[in-house]
């Protein structure tokens, strides 16, 4: 709850005022059994038509009053609600932002999706209705005990029976509750994650006709929350009829009593009816307090959801005297292996070269070998688990995080464009990049053919996801995103697959001849791609197995050869 509390300091004159404006409101609404009551001995008894017209103003006055209270108490308790839940998300972001991948992939999408949006919509709603009826519903359930007594002591032990009774059902419901309730969470994080994967996994669903299994295993997960949420429900659902069961009885022996002492003189008529209105209220509030207790109890779990991704730290250590480096271009990684968490196997071991400035190096090997793994390493997108990787002369580990990756330019194997302009896309590489900067870009990258032809050029609206262009354009578009940078290294995560052999071969010759002479890293799966590279690493299984050039690794690595044979085989001799 700490992070709740520490927002909710911020609104402190909305917290305070939300509830007692609310206990203003209570109060007004206490006042009118005892004014019904007058009205019934006095007015009508005696028969004075002027008393009950001036009591029927004071009951108006008290509904003025009581509206302009509940409004305003409406007014603080939203915006309190509001600004501490937008606070929470706002740091909650913030620190999934400082998580490594390691974190990341551990969580999954999905249910950090769940946590920024509807568990925090739950939360939401539980400050709202606790500031608005924790407080006025005691308040009034209490009250009307005391002014109850205030009438008639004798009858009122009737109130002083009901209210454990009826506190014993609320709070024995809701400790039933509280831990179901995080279930059905949990389930909901399950179905938001078949959505996700089947809304972005449409195409393969469809080309593969697997739309029938994918619906009945959305239908198993739904079935199994809704079968959660029954079983919650059913218990909750018994706070309402055992509610009113205690109440209506309890009314019963209080209209029994009253109907005595009056019969006896002890007691008016306008007093009996003012302590029906009393137990009445009792009993409105209670049923509301039982629906606030089942809010509460959904927001409760969620908080603590929330608070369970705050607690998770990032496993990438960052140095206090962090360093910067003047040669982010030589790279040198020196046995290093990488283990993901979750994995009991590792994805990279025994890695060993150096990459000099300006030198390009290709990485190849069959799927799942480790390409991306080991490109990954170089912005410290994960740590190695053992050996080194020095940049300059420097370990990784104990430079500036953020200095270090403000130097790297990176094309990821999946082309990601963001709904904006193609301008405002490529700004994402440098927000300070010059017209100059951004031509050459397209131009390297191949682009700016294709972006003139746009009606508005760089202008062009580009859609989520970058839908409005195909999967060649926005692959040269992420590229030019990341040269707009003018970094120091460059890594291609197989980001030209969708290109043609002659606009590839045309954007290697364009990087080759920048003026900055970038330290380039190309992961391809071509091996006509890395023909020109300085050295090519060649992985197998997550293992170093060639290093040399094209010519050197045709020679004497046979994984290099299988690959670049498989991919140009003639007739009879080899390419």
């Amino acid at each position: 709850m700490k992070h709740l509390i520490k927002h909710a300091k911020k609104y402190m004159k909305e917290v305070i005022c939300g509830p007692l404006f609310k206990l203003f409101e209570a109060s007004f609404e206490l006042g009118v059994p005892l004014v019904m009551q007058q009205i019934i001995d006095v007015g009508i008894g005696e028969g004075r038509k002027g008393y009950i017209v001036g009591m029927s103003f004071v009951l108006v006055l008290l509904g003025v009053l009581g509206l302009t209270s509940t409004v305003i108490a409406q007014y603080f308790s939203a915006k309190a609600a509001v600004g501490i839940t937008s606070g929470m998300k706002r740091d909650l972001l913030s620190h999934i932002q400082s998580l490594s991948f390691t974190e990341l992939d551990t969580a999954g999408t999905s249910t950090l999706i769940t946590r920024m949006t509807s568990d925090a919509n739950q939360v939401q709603n539980g400050i709202n209705l606790t500031l608005r009826l924790f407080m006025r519903s005691p308040f009034i359930v209490f009250g009307a005990m005391i002014m109850a007594f205030t009438i008639d002591v004798k009858s009122a032990l009737t109130f002083a029976a009901v209210i454990p009774a009826l506190s014993i059902v609320v709070f024995g419901i809701m400790l039933i509750c509280i831990p179901l309730y995080r279930h059905v969470q949990q389930k909901l994080d399950g179905v938001l994650g078949l959505t996700r994967e089947n809304l972005t996994g449409v195409r393969v669903i469809r080309a593969f006709r697997r739309e029938d299994y994918e619906k009945n295993r959305f239908t198993e997960k739904c079935e199994d929350l809704s079968a959660m949420q029954e079983k919650v429900g059913r218990i909750s659902a018994l706070m309402n009829p055992l509610t009113y069961v205690l109440i209506n009885f309890a009314v019963l022996i209080l209209i029994y009593i009253g109907a005595i002492r009056v019969e006896t003189g002890i007691l008016t008529q306008g007093a009996v009816i003012a302590l029906y209105n009393y137990m009445s209220q009792i009993l409105v509030e209670l049923v509301k307090f039982a629906n606030l207790i089942i809010t509460i109890t959904k927001s409760v779990a969620c908080e603590h959801r929330m608070e369970k991704i705050y607690e998770l730290r990032s496993s990438m250590k960052l140095a206090e005297n962090a360093k910067d480096t003047q040669n982010v271009g030589s790279i040198k990684f020196k046995g290093v292996s990488l283990t993901y968490g979750t994995s009991s196997e590792p994805s990279l071991e025994g890695i060993d070269f150096e990459a000099l400035p300006g030198e390009t190096v290709g990485i190849i090997g069959g799927t799942g070998s480790g390409k991306s793994s080991l490109v990954n390493l170089i912005p410290r997108f994960y740590d190695a688990s053992e050996g080194q990787i020095l940049i300059g002369d420097t370990d990784i580990k104990e430079l500036d995080i953020e200095k270090l990756r403000g130097r790297i330019g990176i094309v990821p194997q999946k082309a990601v464009l963001f709904r904006g302009t193609i301008k405002e896309n490529l700004l994402w590489g440098n927000e300070n990049a010059a017209e100059e900067t951004i031509t050459e870009a397209l131009a390297v990258s191949q682009s700016a053919d294709f972006v003139s032809e746009k009606e508005k050029g760089i202008e062009e609206f580009v859609e989520q996801n970058g839908r409005n262009f195909s999967g060649g354009q926005r692959q040269r578009l992420t590229i030019a995103r990341a040269l707009v940078r003018r970094p120091e290294v460059l890594i291609l995560d197989d980001s030209t697959s969708a290109l043609d052999f002659a606009t590839d071969a045309a954007l290697r010759k364009a990087i080759g001849e920048l003026d900055y002479n970038p330290t380039v890293f190309i992961v391809s799966q071509r091996t006509s791609s890395l023909r020109n590279a300085d050295k090519i690493v060649v992985l197998d299984d997550g293992r170093q197995v060639g290093l040399g050039t094209h010519e050197e690794l045709l020679e004497n690595c046979p994984v290099y050869r299988e690959i670049h044979e498989s991919q140009f085989r003639k007739e009879g001799e080899r390419a």
